[in-house]
């Protein structure tokens, strides 16, 4: 409930707040449930719900975003959950919740494993997200691992309390360090400390490995290869609501898709990263963590190598987000201190900065037979390693013109040596600017000076 506040009330020492407008989202287990559907994933959710206006409310809401809600049971005992929070002028004044936290009856313990042992087979992963509500019983836990283990399904799950032992014979659980500080009696302060949690968690719940979030310090991990840390990769913490739900999706969302444990705690940092970075209870696309990773230039040089029809999208991507984006092109055949400054300018002009490489045959009708020195795919791969550079992407024509009429970029570069002359695709781009080179840096001259060499 948003609104303003803007005198007290005379019945009592409070505020009046004014509203303005509702807003309504899946929260708890629900965010796991809107992070999967925004990474692509087709989800079905198990649970119970009350006979209420609140149920109703939220089965809406699963309809509406695709979700399959055959195994969620109505329990006409019990009410729907919800937290309704009251906001003034952009501050939290109020929370009040509806709920109940009492276990479920046994018959929808029943009613629900009855729907998952026949849909078993459909499913990819399972994620037993647990917010302490008393849905997740030992009974319908151990009913639902014990199903996934004999149809070889894994089963992540996020714990909630202390009492670990209902989870027992799950492929792994995903506790932060404080609750995994609880759970153990561990206190987990180095290395050494961090391992043994580790031990006793896959020890004490038989779970084929084991794993503990460290918050800014990333993800530790045991399996039969030992302890693993993969750093956290966040550049801005706006808000830490829900990134626990956002890494528990995407691990399931990697590890159903054929990754091992180690890229799948690598993605869902880069998840955990993009939703740090925004407020509330977050959601991460696919587009949004391949930007942020090429953004953090921590991936292989291949991943900002684009086609035509892969950039077109993440220009689209980026354009929505307000960036603003540069593009320059050129043959960058043997990568000189000319170059690099050049593209350092240029990137200095906006957000993104994407680079038209001439391929092979282009570089021959320009320079002659002689040229390029390097291949296409080489030239590429170092130009995509330089910092300044967010994506590469090949063209074979004389010049860029359909690469600039797609692209439409806010700033096109060019070299200061097109000054006064006709610059290609111009009328598709917001302003034009040109950059001076390093004196005496060009490739043909570095040829020159190695031919010189060999010469002596």
């Amino acid at each position: 409930l948003w609104g303003g506040c803007e005198r007290i009330s005379p019945e009592a020492p409070v505020q009046v707040v004014d509203i303005a407008k509702e807003t309504t989202v899946l929260g708890g287990a629900g965010n796991v449930i809107n992070n999967l559907v925004t990474l692509g994933a087709t989800v079905s959710v198990a649970g119970v719900i009350g006979s209420d206006e609140n149920g109703d409310e939220l089965l809406s809401m699963l309809h509406k975003i695709g979700v399959n809600t055959k195994a969620l049971v109505v329990q006409d005992d019990r009410k729907t959950s919800k937290k309704s929070r009251v906001i003034a002028a952009n501050q939290q004044i109020l929370r009040y919740d509806q709920e109940s936290k009492n276990a479920i009856s046994e018959t929808s313990v029943r009613d629900i494993l009855k729907v998952l042992e026949s849909a078993m087979n459909d499913f990819d992963i399972i994620i037993l997200s647990d917010y302490g509500k008393g849905v997740l019983t030992e009974s319908l836990a151990q009913g639902i691992i014990t199903e996934a283990r004999e149809k070889a399904k894994k089963v992540l799950v996020d714990p909630k309390g202390i009492e670990y032992s209902k989870y027992r014979g799950a492929h792994l659980l995903t506790p932060n360090k404080k609750e995994a500080i609880e759970a153990t009696g561990i206190d987990i302060k180095d290395d050494t400390t961090l391992e043994a949690a580790l031990l006793w968690l896959k020890k004490e719940c038989e779970l084929d490995r084991s794993m503990i979030t460290l918050s800014e310090d990333g993800i530790g991990i045991y399996d039969d290869g030992g302890v693993k840390r993969f750093p956290t990769v966040a550049r801005e913490v706006f808000d830490v609501t829900g990134a626990g739900d956002t890494v528990i999706a995407s691990l399931a969302f990697a590890l159903s898709g054929g990754m091992s444990i180690d890229e799948a705690a690598k993605f869902s940092n880069l998840a955990a990263g993009v939703v740090v970075g925004k407020i509330g209870s977050a959601t991460v696309t696919l587009d949004e963590i391949v930007t942020y990773e090429s953004s953090l230039h921590q991936s292989n040089s291949n991943a900002h190598i684009k086609s035509f029809n892969e950039i077109d999208h993440i220009v689209n991507y980026c354009r929505s987000n307000g960036n603003r984006i540069v593009f320059t092109n050129g043959c960058f055949d043997i990568l000189h201190v000319g170059h690099v400054k050049y593209l350092q300018e240029a990137k200095s002009y906006g957000d993104i900065l994407i680079v038209g490489l001439n391929s092979d045959a282009s570089v021959r009708e320009l320079k002659g037979p002689t040229r390029p020195v390097n291949s296409e795919d080489d030239r590429a791969y170092i130009l995509a390693a330089l910092d300044a550079v967010d994506y590469v992407v090949k063209f074979g024509d004389d010049t860029p013109y359909e690469l600039i009429k797609m692209i439409a970029p806010d700033v096109l570069v060019k070299g200061g040596d097109y000054e006064g002359k006709e610059v290609v695709g111009t009328e598709f781009a917001g302003e034009l600017r040109l950059v001076d080179f390093v004196d005496g840096k060009s490739t043909t001259k570095t040829i020159a000076r190695i031919q010189e060499g060999n010469q002596c």
